[in-house]
């Protein structure tokens, strides 16, 4: 025992590489689609993870591997491959912080912004957003510009129609936002060799989102006014102009003002010498901490990898006639009728995200009752034709409105769940 402990001890670093690189090699297509959705962000996070680290004397190290237990639950549970990549992000900011008993909180606060999860939660939230935003514009402009009337994310001023685009609510602008303040506070935290304290770094954050939210309100008053709702060249200038005035300016100055007010005390290291990187201090039970954690991702690992049989059609109401539908894909099953298009998919799969993919432009997005339970209604146009679309989640054929209550139930009850969507023209 005494043996194997001196041998993890002198052999630290080689054995924390060849378990990154392993970990890595086995996570090879959870890797790929991680970085598919926001490569540059992610990257740029883990390197400001590094840059901005500071001493610390938190047991941030408990956190961490907390956040780690949770989310690879979930993934086990649910084969969720954005929870298993957040991890394995974590996993590396853990291996850094045994090593170097350093942390950044407004750097991990960027990569819990950049993973995937919170691109699919903000996904599951952008026509509510969207929806109350056009509102808000609409009480603003109605006395000033006759705006007869509001229908969902459709403007009607006097005998034209202006609809807002999705790409108006600003995901790429919020999350640059947000790193563009995580950067700021970094270089404010070096100039002046301080840090700032979590509350500092909470508030300047809470401050990033509202700013981020008055951008895209006058952004949207904007394209009203110069009826520019296509998506051109003078389309992305009021985007851009609007988060250099409404968000980057703010933050510049108001970054002035929260002065970091933790003193610097830790001894710099000369990472030009290797022996000193060599001997930073890790101890066995920092690397007992680091190999647990590893088992249980490289379990997950393996779970994950296996084939997922999603049940999609398991106890569906015997209404639907499965005869007459076909697999679109592993994860769709699509019914047409003379009457209705029906698609059952997985609850990942947003009809909103989907028929606006497809060309379809959503006029109006609400809950209503069926049957005295609650379902998402919505109405859309495509080549002026009008349709209507009903849809909602199903978990032991109980219907739901919310994907994080849905998946939930999942997770706690085992049982398969699904989205189920029906559209009709008007």
């Amino acid at each position: 025992m005494f043996q194997m402990k001196n041998f993890l001890i002198d052999y630290k670093l080689i054995i924390i590489i060849l378990l990154i690189s392993g970990l890595f090699a086995m996570n090879y297509n959870v890797l790929i689609l991680g970085f598919d959705a926001d490569f540059f962000g992610i990257i740029f996070s883990v390197g400001l993870f590094i840059f901005g680290s500071r001493k610390t004397d938190l047991k941030v190290n408990y956190l961490l591997i907390l956040f780690i237990l949770i989310l690879e639950f979930v993934s086990f549970r649910l084969h969720t491959k954005s929870l298993h990549f957040l991890s394995i992000l974590l996993f590396i900011c853990l291996i850094y912080n045994e090593i170097t008993s350093k942390f950044s909180f407004i750097a991990f606060i960027s990569i819990l912004m950049f993973s995937t999860i919170f691109n699919k939660f903000f996904e599951h939230l952008t026509s509510e957003i969207k929806q109350n935003l056009c509102y808000l514009v609409f009480v603003t402009l109605k006395d000033f510009l006759n705006i007869n009337r509001i229908e969902g994310v459709n403007f009607f001023i006097k005998n034209s129609k202006i609809t807002i685009d999705t790409a108006c609510m600003g995901l790429s602008m919020f999350k640059t936002g947000l790193l563009t303040g995580a950067l700021l506070l970094t270089l404010e935290e070096k100039k002046q060799n301080k840090y700032f304290g979590i509350i500092q770094i909470i508030g300047f954050c809470l401050f990033t989102i509202i700013m981020n939210i008055i951008s895209n309100y006058f952004r949207i008053v904007t394209l009203i006014i110069l009826s520019c709702t296509q998506e051109n060249t003078l389309h992305y200038l009021v985007g851009m102009l609007c988060f250099a005035f409404y968000q980057v300016l703010p933050m510049l100055l108001i970054v002035k003002y929260i002065n970091p007010k933790i003193k610097n005390l830790e001894n710099k290291l000369d990472l030009k010498n290797f022996k000193n990187v060599s001997s930073i201090k890790l101890n066995f039970k920092n690397l007992i901490g680091i190999l647990s954690t590893l088992i249980i991702i490289f379990i997950t690992s393996l779970e994950i990898k296996n084939i997922k049989n999603n049940d999609l059609l398991l106890n569906l109401n015997s209404k639907y006639n499965l005869k007459k539908g076909i697999w679109f894909s592993k994860e769709v099953f699509k019914i047409e009728t003379s009457e209705k298009l029906i698609y059952i998919k997985t609850p990942i799969h947003n009809p909103l995200i989907c028929w606006t993919g497809d060309g379809f432009k959503i006029t109006e997005s609400r809950q209503i009752l069926k049957n005295n339970e609650k379902i998402w209604y919505n109405k859309m146009e495509k080549n002026n034709i009008q349709y209507q679309s009903i849809w909602w989640y199903e978990c032991g054929n109980k219907k739901y409105t919310s994907f994080i209550e849905v998946m939930f139930m999942r997770l706690v009850c085992n049982e398969p769940i699904r989205l189920i969507n029906e559209t009709s023209r008007l």
